[in-house]
């Protein structure tokens, strides 16, 4: 199955025939992991295998190799019960996935390839077979194996009523890709990301119409065009967020998240706004200007209203988010976020606001119109009936829901079951495509460093689901969970399983929960079930 990660050192499991049962309209993977020790083996080196799958007419299979990346230690406060084959961290581990249906096969390693299969449309209910053939370079049969797939009179409806966002950095792609700004490359590699993350389960999109305040000073990407034209006064250029909005609509993006309007945690300053579009990086105040000073205040009564024509001009206003500063926390960011939230009530009252908060108390004076808890408090936001989304990061931990490098695939499965089990209204991660240091614009090389340079404080695995390609995003078997996990809470929704049904009873908390691969298999052939009957 697609549960499951197979480490290098690991020995070959038993062969079988690999049984599903699916929707009509559903996506889902499966893998063949192969293993050559040398004591069976006398011929020359290297062993080549080929990778086909015969499915019917109509469906669609991709087939791509399973990479592994190395990670350099544990993450820290996690029970090895709750780490996935903890022998292997420090070492290699499977994540990236390459279009590529051909493998060195080394001598005594477990290798793979990931296969991603949806039915043709207007598939008969029934079981369905697939083949998968390998073979050596020559085409001399290795081995052949069979998947059977059970499909189900059932159409999943499209997810409704919980947006999921993962933080897009474009400034990741300019410096990654040497892009010269928003020029003709950026937005074709843009829209490859974008087609990417819609197709993961994710229909919001950050838009960054200023460069992110965001875990240090970014490389500008700021969409909007600036010009000062006084000593207090701007004239704005929204052609490039128009174009931004445009493809991301393209793409099938519904929901658009807009850049926080101050400093992260704290609200102490007002942002990072660059003359033009930041080419020169001169800015229109120095960094330590206030947040609610008057220099700001004049720059904000003249673009927020500009950013309410936009939005309503292109038919979004009511599918937009917008940020006063990113995770407050404390007396002394109290003080600030109130100050910052009053003045965006005065000159933009039409405006609500959500952030990521995991102090309740932030909720319970009303400061934010919807807060985003961490998994660690948000079921104490359920229990006082505090509406609100929720999120992670690198924390919480151990027992904890999360995904990252030692996080078991069949526990990031669970991420869909348990955003159902309870009412929240949407899920934000700040981790798709950080490629940088922690805090700083030095890039590294995502696939050898997971953590940002920042462990134990930062989890391996946190900082994307991604991984750079030559001309695009190449997936991990994370994103590929999240996104099978995802599709599963909208099979809960079609089936209208309730939120306490039977089925759902083992789900205690965001740490007490199933983890098995066992149980998913179980609880799909329960909603199945009651579906048809």
């Amino acid at each position: 199955g697609s549960m499951q990660r197979h480490f290098p050192h690991e020995p070959a499991q038993k062969a079988r025939t690999w049984t599903w049962d699916a929707a009509r309209n559903e996506r889902f993977s499966f893998q063949v992991a192969m293993r050559l020790e040398p004591e069976d083996w006398r011929g020359a080196w290297p062993f080549d295998v080929l990778c086909a799958v015969t499915a019917p007419k109509g469906w669609s299979v991709r087939v791509r190799r399973v990479g592994h990346v190395p990670v350099a230690h544990r993450n820290t406060t996690t029970e090895l019960e709750e780490m996935d084959g903890p022998e292997n961290y420090p070492g290699f581990v499977p994540d990236a996935l390459f279009d590529e249906s051909r493998i060195t096969l080394p001598p005594a390693e477990t290798q793979a390839f990931y296969i991603t299969v949806i039915p043709a449309k207007g598939v008969k209910p029934g079981k369905h077979s697939l083949t998968v053939a390998l073979t050596d370079k020559d085409g001399k049969a290795v081995r052949s194996h069979e998947a059977v797939v059970t499909i189900h009179d059932v159409t999943i409806k499209a997810r409704k009523n919980f947006p999921v966002t993962h933080w897009f950095y474009a400034d990741a792609l300019i410096d990654w890709y040497k892009t010269d700004l928003f020029d003709d490359r950026f937005w074709t590699l843009a829209e490859r990301y974008f087609r990417n993350m819609v197709e993961h389960g994710q229909d919001v999109i950050y838009v960054p119409v200023f460069t992110p305040p965001l875990d240090g000073v970014k490389s500008p990407s700021q969409l909007l065009k600036v010009k000062r034209t006084g000593k207090s006064t701007y004239a704005f250029d929204w052609s490039d967020v128009k174009k931004y909005v445009a493809l991301a609509k393209r793409c099938g993006f519904t929901k658009f998240e807009w850049s926080h309007i101050f400093t992260q945690w704290g609200c102490y300053n007002a942002l990072r706004i660059y003359e033009g579009q930041g080419r020169d990086e001169k800015l229109l105040w120095p960094p330590e200007t206030p947040a609610t000073g008057e220099i700001y205040r004049a720059f904000l009564s003249q673009f927020l209203p500009e950013l309410k024509n936009f939005c309503e001009k292109e038919k979004i206003l009511k599918q937009s988010f917008f940020h006063v500063s990113d995770e407050p926390h404390g007396e002394a960011h109290l003080a600030n976020y109130k100050a910052a939230r009053a003045l965006l009530k005065e000159l933009a009252p039409w405006m609500t606001v959500m952030d990521a908060l995991t102090d309740i108390e932030f909720a319970r004076q009303k400061l934010t119109d919807m807060p985003v808890p961490s998994i660690s408090t948000a079921l104490d936001f359920v229990k006082e009936d505090i509406p609100c989304w929720c999120y992670y990061c690198c924390g919480p931990r151990g027992a904890y829901l999360n995904r990252l490098m030692d996080t078991p695939l069949a526990k990031i499965r669970m991420n869909g079951w348990l955003f159902y089990r309870w009412p929240f209204l949407g899920f934000l991660h700040w981790g798709y495509n950080y490629w940088a240091k922690s805090q700083t614009r030095e890039l590294i090389d995502p696939f050898t460093v997971q953590d940002g340079l920042k462990w134990p404080g930062w989890a391996y695995g946190d900082t994307f689901l991604v991984y750079p390609g030559a001309e695009g995003p190449l997936d991990s078997l994370r994103h590929e969970t999240f996104a099978e996990s995802m599709q599963e809470y909208a099979l809960l929704q079609t089936a209208e399983i309730g939120r306490n049904a039977k089925l759902l009873s083992a789900l205690k908390s965001f740490a007490d929960f199933p983890k098995t691969e066992q149980w998913v298999l179980k609880a799909r052939k329960a909603v199945f079930a009651a579906m048809e009957k």
